[in-house]
Order: structure tokens, then sequence, then C-alpha cells
């Protein structure tokens, strides 16, 4: 099969394409048929050597869509998705034509949306609907999203305004020229971020926190009473939460919360798929690549011009 590996360090001239050989088939792991996978900025970090776990040679993917090709617990030719566990770190992930995970993190779907469409939800989609479940959207809250130009914001909004279609969404970027696309994938205003401090007084009901710990402490300063802030990416590359004092951060009533996409269940799965059909949530990718230009792919997410969802068909 062909599959782009990862035998050092570095960046992104290090993914390599390769032919190897297809995983074979073992007791309580399956074998899928790679059909679309997302493109997430945690491969990127890997990549670069920020996963101390991650040995190389990798196959990197932490999430992918496809079909069974052998297995024990599934049938042949069944529609699955995997996210997360340690696909792609401690064992060989979905940047290949065929992948062996473990049959605990398979998960159904009875889904018949394209392999693009289809590519384009795992991981991100279910890091955005859990957050939007935690952050406890109602009708007439005025949200705020930081590292608003990221896939996982973009289908935040997608999921939001397919049910609340009048709620008011604002957006923060570093990139002024992502302005025009900010808004016409629904926000309706931007505002900029200088060194992780906004340029504005405006207060928010709630905030869905993608910059992390590098803008916690001043997206706090800009929530209503009784708002919540979910805390769920790290885009400003920072991991941990320094000199942090609750009873004087959280003084003004204010909420802090998380959502964490390894909390995944084949339930919570079926959750959001019935969501997506429900609301008719829109969920294109916004860039497609080929197997043979993932390094391209992650110079496009990494650039200025990144936006929304890459994936990847082999």
């Amino acid at each position: 099969m062909k599959a782009v590996v990862v035998y050092e360090a570095g960046g992104p001239e290090k993914l390599v394409l390769t032919e190897t050989a297809k995983p074979k088939l073992r007791e309580g792991w399956s074998l899928i048929r790679v059909r679309g996978f997302g493109i997430n900025r945690s491969e990127i970090f890997t990549r670069m050597g920020l996963s101390p776990s991650v040995c190389f040679p990798r196959i990197l993917g932490i999430e992918c869509v496809g079909e069974i090709v052998e297995s024990q617990v599934f049938s042949p030719g069944q529609r699955v998705i995997s996210i997360m566990g340690e696909m792609g770190r401690e064992f060989d992930g979905s940047y290949a034509e065929y992948t062996l995970l473990p049959n605990r993190q398979i998960y159904t779907t009875s889904s018949r949306l394209d392999w693009p469409k289809l590519a384009a939800i795992p991981e991100t989609y279910y890091t955005a609907f859990g957050s939007m479940q935690n952050l406890s959207i109602r009708e007439g809250d005025q949200i705020l999203v930081r590292g608003a130009a990221s896939a996982a914001s973009i289908a935040f909004v997608n999921l939001v305004r397919a049910k609340y279609k009048d709620i008011s969404i604002f957006a923060s970027t570093r990139t002024k020229e992502k302005g025009t696309l900010l808004l016409e994938a629904g926000y309706k205003g931007i505002l900029s971020d200088n060194q992780h401090v906004l340029s504005t007084d405006l207060c928010f009901d709630k905030i869905l926190e993608l910059v992390g710990p590098a803008s916690i402490k001043n997206s706090l300063l800009h929530l209503n009473p009784y708002g919540i802030l979910c805390s769920t990416g790290q885009l400003g590359r920072k991991w941990f939460l320094e000199d942090f004092d609750p009873i004087m951060e959280l003084k003004n009533n204010v909420y802090l919360t998380t959502f964490y996409s390894g909390n995944v269940s084949q339930e919570k799965i079926d959750e959001m798929f019935q969501y997506i059909e429900t609301y008719r949530v829109e969920v294109p990718p916004a860039k497609i690549f080929k197997l043979e230009e993932l390094s391209y792919a992650h110079q496009y997410i990494e650039s200025r011009q990144g936006f929304g969802k890459a994936i990847c068909l082999p």
C-alpha cells in the first residue's frame, strides 16, 4: 500500500510517500480501507517532534473514515469512523491507503454522506459538537470564538447556526485578510486579536476558546456574569495555564469548562450524526488533498492562507 511516513522530526518535507506492507489482522483489531481523513494541527505538532511519546518512523493521522476490510467484530464493507486513541502516535495512523485499528476506537455510521463530506466530520465536528453542548447554547446568546479561522471554529459556526439561525457569533483573528472569509462563514463581526489581547470592550454570554492557555485569562475578562468559556484548542501553542487564581479569575460569576475529544463513544458519535441530519448541517471541506500532497497540506494549514477543514482522500 501507499503510506506517508515520518522517519524523523522536522518540517513538511519530512512527510515521505512510501510503498509499505499492508497491515495484517490481529486479535482485537480491524483492517480499514481509508477513504478519507481530516488533517489536524496535532499531527503537525507530532511531525515537528513536539509529541515526546511518539517514536519515529511513524505514519501520522489521528482520524479516518473508511470501510472494514477484515475484522472479527465488524462486517466487511461496513462504513466506520475512528478518532483519537493513540492512532498516529503509539501506532500507525491514517496517512495511508489502509490502517489497522483497535476495535475499541472504531465507530460505525449509517450516514450516506459522500466521502469528502464524511471525512470532514470526525475529529473536527465531534470536538465542535461537544464544545457546543458544554457551552449550553441558547437562543439570544452572544458568542465569541477565539481562533476563528480554524477548522473547529468553522464546524462550530455551522453546527450552531443550523439550529439557531439568527444567533450572534463574533470571531477573533490575528489575520485581518481573513475577515471576508469569516463573514462568509457566518460570523456577525470580526474582532482583532493583538498578542492574545482583544481590541474591544464587548462582552459575551459564551466563548469558545480555541487559542487556549495563551488567551484564556483575557477571554474571561470578556464574559458576561454567568457566562461560560469552553477551552477546547491550543492554537496558541501554550499547553498549560500558569499563575491562575480561580477565585480572582472567575470572580465575576463566570464558568470555565473544556471539551476533550478523547471522551468518545458510539452513543456520542450517533448523537452528533443525528444532530447533523436533523438540522441539515453543512459539512463541506475547505480544501481537498491527495496522499502525495500531504506535505503541501501541512504547509497550507501552517500558512496565513490556511482556513477551515483540510482533508485527504487517498
